[in-house]
């Protein structure tokens, strides 16, 4: 999942509401601790007349238009809930329930879209309300034996967070100007020595995405970085990147010496044809991209040979959360067959969806299959037998914070 901060502006809001609400706000009900054990029904007449406000990412037109067109009108209508969708993510999202927490007031968020170090941030700091995911009714169709979508960065979910979504990496290329693109971290070398001036990566959270993928090649494998972040093997792992870089980098775009803010800027360079290639954390992005006008019609998408990096992002309710039982409605109708099978439309924003489609309905199962068919997707089986899984979020956090020190030392 992408990673955007939301700015000084929003958190001082919040700040502000917590300053009025501090000393006189009510705490977190005594019930909650038997919320999720209540039947479904029950949970379901509670959450009727609810506001809820969902801290997300706001940065991607095509999930906005899903959620505030498609979305919020059938919770009104079918629960009588009201969504209130605010920009937010990442380490903003642990500040603000910390800074509540010590105020000792009424949680001004409902849900929260969160994966990697954010969720193992929340549970080290005891910010999440739970268990609850494993009592949402559209659970029993969720792909369970699924390692990506069943663990959160190695992390077991535990129930304090529900998966909604599942992506994988991507290499984008133009099948007119690239007619044989490379297919590992290998050959993608010596292409890159072979056209000078035609690759870059984004400095957000894709681009160390990808880095971490090649981390994995060079370093043995992801299965030397699994069971928790080891310091030794990080350094020598990372050490293979850092030489694989200084040894590329004169041959990158601007010769290295800038790279793309994200994902939106590199795709501009892809368009514009500065740059032969793009990447996304979404294998479905260049279907979107390509029908939406952004992508050119001959573009395609590719996963590495060596591993294609796949995760899941989750859906948390905070522990102060005023409304609990209308954030559970959404995280169910979410995870529900028709909202899946909605996002994961190629004209509306692709995301991939958790669910199993042997455990579907078959109607609902014959409705994805009929998503796959298009030729720009890369087939099912091939991203799952290049699929990697994450692994503890500190090696994505350290891979980030070193390269750019090592970035910033090398610009004269």
């Amino acid at each position: 999942m992408r990673v955007r901060r939301p700015g000084p502006g929003w958190i001082a809001a919040v700040l502000g509401v917590l300053a009025g609400v501090g000393a006189c706000g009510r705490a977190p009900s005594p019930s909650d601790a038997g919320l999720a054990a209540l039947p479904w029904d029950s949970i379901v007449q509670r959450a009727r007349g609810s506001r809820v406000t969902w801290v997300m990412w706001r940065g991607d037109p095509s999930i906005n238009r899903f959620v505030d067109g498609w979305v919020a009108p059938r919770l009104r209508e079918r629960y009588g809930i009201e969504l209130n969708p605010v920009d937010g993510q990442g380490a903003a999202i642990v500040n603000q329930l910390v800074v509540e927490r010590e105020a000792g007031g009424r949680g001004t968020a409902d849900l929260v879209w969160i994966n990697g170090e954010t969720f193992s941030n929340l549970r080290r700091e005891r910010l999440l309300f739970g268990p609850w995911a494993h009592r949402l009714p559209s659970a029993r169709y969720l792909d369970s034996a699924s390692a990506i979508v069943m663990r959160d960065f190695e992390a077991d979910p535990a129930g304090y967070e529900a998966p909604w979504g599942r992506v994988q990496f991507a290499l984008i290329y133009d099948s007119a100007r690239t007619p044989r693109p490379p297919r590992s971290v290998a050959e993608l070398a010596e292409w890159i020595r072979a056209h000078p001036g035609r690759f870059t990566h984004d400095q957000s959270f894709t681009g160390i995405a990808f880095l971490k993928q090649v981390m994995y090649a060079l370093g043995g494998g992801v299965a030397r970085f699994q069971g928790g972040f080891h310091e030794a093997e990080y350094r020598r792992a990372s050490a293979l990147v850092w030489d694989w870089l200084s040894r590329l980098r004169p041959y990158f775009w601007r010769g290295g010496d800038a790279y793309p803010a994200d994902v939106a800027a590199l795709e501009r360079l892809f368009a514009n044809g500065e740059v032969d290639f793009a990447m996304s954390m979404n294998e479905n992005e260049v279907v979107t991209k390509v029908r939406q006008g952004v992508l050119p019609p001959t573009a395609r998408a590719l996963v590495l040979r060596d591993g294609s990096l796949a995760n899941a992002h989750f859906l948390g309710i905070p522990f102060n959360a005023p409304h609990k039982a209308a954030a559970m409605v959404v995280a169910d109708f979410l995870l529900s067959p028709e909202a899946q099978l909605e996002k994961q439309r190629p004209e509306v924003w692709a995301d991939g969806t958790v669910l199993a489609p042997d455990r579907l309905p078959r109607i609902w199962a014959d409705s994805f299959a009929r998503l796959l068919s298009d030729p720009r997707a890369i087939p099912r089986d091939t991203l799952w037998r290049y699929a990697v899984p994450e692994v503890n979020p500190r090696y994505h956090e350290r891979l980030a914070q070193d390269w750019r020190a090592r970035i910033r030392s090398l610009r004269p």
